[in-house]
């Protein structure tokens, strides 16, 4: 597999202002301790340091700038990074605040910035002219020769990078450089910059920095001098931040005086998520010039499926166990608000909308019921006259003390009005017009336990005739990935509101909310449903209690939600998914990851034939298998491919 993961740094070197020797010193020594670094990008003009003033009209200053930079270049050849300083540049008539992009030993161009800020402390016009103009041109420093403009584009065709740049008020005006930049092609953005603190501005400027990496689908490293700077009038606080995609990956304010934020970005996931939202368009690339550089990844740029699990474990990557569920409570607690508020949302206007207040739901003690149950009582706060009907259908034998218990004592709470239909004597009169036998046949045995699945939802649609109410569904989105459902059976429902709910969120949804439902009876019931086995209860239990185990069947579902989020949210090949689990379950062996892969990619492509025809049901995240809206997958695809890349990624 290609391997696309690039280790940046925003860097705070400790300056003199007006001591470029000195700078150039701090400049190549953070270099060398960043070599491990992609691309390592510092603050505005740091060779000088921002706050010269009128020391930027002086031609000793600029003519020891100006050499500086080839000594940067020089002292730096061998750690194979690509470095971005901040210099002032003399050209024509005029100087121009600048970015040297430093590669292999050699500066390979200078970017001059666009939009020069005259306003409140900013005072930039008196000494620096816009490069706004600057395209195409050339400058020669000594007997170099050097590609210098605002077009101007540095890129990796090993690893993919593209890297723009714009400087500091580049990135605060309406039509931003880095935009072009990015409609080109540039899928890295190195900010150089020299924004003084203020109330309120860390926040603004963290906003702007997440806001274009989401809006341009980038990796965006912004570097901002540090408190190293005169504080005459100022106070700088070196804040750095490294985004992608929107999320804010690594940032440091008021660090020490000599510091560096760093973090990975994967060009893989950037270049999917482009491709992805159609929308993003290129546009203008025959404007900017492309210049080779050396950005390295994490390892080779071929790697195996351990090769790639050992890159992550060198450089300590983490990889989240449960991509689906924050880790941050805080975060974890508002995503389950927010998610049950959707859901709930959504139920009601689909109440409103039809006219129809009966809510018909089927509850079995598990979670996926559960929680269709709370969201049902949810949507009733918004519709106050929905009555919530709630059927329990057990089967002797079958259904276990606990989950039957808790599905009598959860309706009590939940539900207006409630009904217990056991379900043998219906199911065994059916198994035997087909001539099957009565009783459970062992391993094997589909008819027995769908027979069950499809009583429950036959005698749900028609309680729903006959009360006037609609079937809620109560399947979710794992089951719908994996095929986990009886087709026309617990698969059907008349509005399915966990259709985009993973099984990892279920659990945490149901025990978030219990945590601040108010009744202490109900977060009981609900606490013991959330630790309560994974199981549909269709094969006979022992001795009233669980026998057959989901998770015994299709894998863990924390490891199948793992596959399913990475292959539909950033396009990973298996191999990729599976390099990724490894890091992230580092108790499993290579096989055993490989092994619940293949069995992931097995069932995924087998099973689309269920999710071609979902019920309708809301989406709450970004990623859903509904056929109307996010997957379109022919249901007779073939695997052949994705089991294939398994098999070539040898360990």
């Amino acid at each position: 597999m290609k391997n696309r993961i690039i280790k940046v740094a925003a860097a705070q070197p400790q300056l003199k202002i007006g001591d470029v020797e000195y700078n150039s010193e701090q400049i190549i020594k953070m270099a060398v301790e960043l070599s491990d670094c992609g691309v390592t990008v510092f603050p505005e003009l740091s060779v000088t340091g921002y706050t010269c003033g009128d020391l930027f009209l002086s031609d000793l200053l600029l003519a020891e700038a100006e050499k500086a930079i080839f000594d940067i270049a020089k002292k730096t050849k061998d750690i194979q990074s690509l470095i971005i300083i901040g210099v002032p540049i003399r050209y024509e008539n005029s100087l121009y605040n600048c970015a040297a992009i430093i590669s292999e030993g050699a500066v390979k161009a200078l970017i001059p910035k666009t939009f020069i800020p005259n306003y409140s402390e900013f005072y930039e016009c008196r000494w620096f002219a816009s490069g706004k103009e600057i395209k195409g041109r050339s400058i020669k420093l000594g007997d170099t020769c050097i590609p210098f403009g605002t077009d101007i584009l540095a890129e990796d065709t090993e690893s993919g990078a593209v890297l723009g740049v714009e400087i500091c008020e580049d990135l605060w005006i309406p039509d931003k450089p880095s935009t072009h930049a990015a409609l080109a092609g540039a899928n890295i953005i190195a900010n150089l910059s020299a924004s003084d603190e203020l109330i309120g501005k860390q926040e603004y400027r963290r906003h702007l920095v997440a806001q274009q990496s989401g809006a341009c689908y980038l990796a965006y490293i912004y570097a901002s001098a540090g408190t190293s700077e005169s504080s005459t009038d100022l106070v700088f606080s070196g804040h750095s931040i490294i985004a992608q995609n929107g999320s804010i990956m690594a940032e440091s304010i008021f660090p020490g005086r000599s510091n560096a934020v760093v973090s990975y970005i994967d060009i893989g996931v950037i270049m999917h998520d482009r491709r992805r939202q159609n929308t993003f368009e290129t546009a203008g690339a025959e404007n900017y010039r492309r210049i080779n550089v050396n950005v390295k990844a994490i390892g080779e740029n071929e790697v195996s499926i351990a090769e790639m699990a050992d890159s992550l474990k060198k450089n300590n990557i983490s990889i989240p166990r449960n991509p689906f569920v924050p880790a941050d409570n805080y975060m974890r607690d508002e995503r389950c608000r927010r998610i049950l508020e959707i859901q709930a949302n959504g139920l009601a206007t689909r109440v409103l909308h039809t006219g129809i207040k009966n809510l018909v739901i089927g509850v079995s003690g598990g979670l996926d019921s559960t929680l269709a149950l709370i969201v049902c009582a949810e949507a009733k706060k918004i519709v106050p006259d929905i009555r919530i009907i709630a059927y329990t259908m057990p089967n002797k034998g079958n259904t276990s003390k606990l989950t039957y218990s808790n599905a009598s004592r959860l309706m009590d709470l939940l539900a207006d009005e409630i009904h217990e239909i056991p379900i043998e004597e219906g199911v065994s009169l059916h198994l035997a017009s087909l001539g099957h036998e009565q009783t459970y046949q062992g391993e094997g045995d589909i008819t027995y336990e769908n027979a069950q699945a499809r009583m429950r939802t036959y005698i749900l649609m028609d309680a729903a005739n006959m009360k006037n109410g609609l079937v809620v569904g109560t399947g979710d989105l794992s089951e719908l990935a994996l095929g986990w459902c009886t087709y026309n059976g617990d698969h059907m429902s008349m509005y399915a509101v966990n259709a985009s709910v993973p099984k990892t969120l279920v659990r945490f949804i149901c025990s978030t909310y219990a945590g601040v439902c108010g009744n202490e009876e109900l977060k009981e019931v609900l606490l013991s449903i959330c630790d309560t086995p994974i199981t549909p209860e269709l094969t006979p239990g022992k001795d009233g209690e669980i026998a057959q185990m989901t998770e015994e069947k299709i894998g863990k579902y924390d490891l199948n939600d793992f596959f399913l989020f990475y292959t539909l949210r950033h396009g990973f090949e298996p191999s990729r998914s599976a390099a990724f689990a490894m890091k992230a379950y580092p108790e499993l062996s290579y096989d055993e990851v490989v092994s619940a892969a293949r069995n992931f990619f097995r069932r995924f492509f087998s099973q689309q034939f269920k999710r071609s025809c979902l019920p309708d049901g809301p989406k709450v995240g970004s990623v859903t298998l509904s056929p109307r809206g996010d997957w379109r997958m022919p249901s007779d695809a073939s695997v052949a491919l994705w089991l294939k890349d398994l098999e070539n990624m040898h360990e």
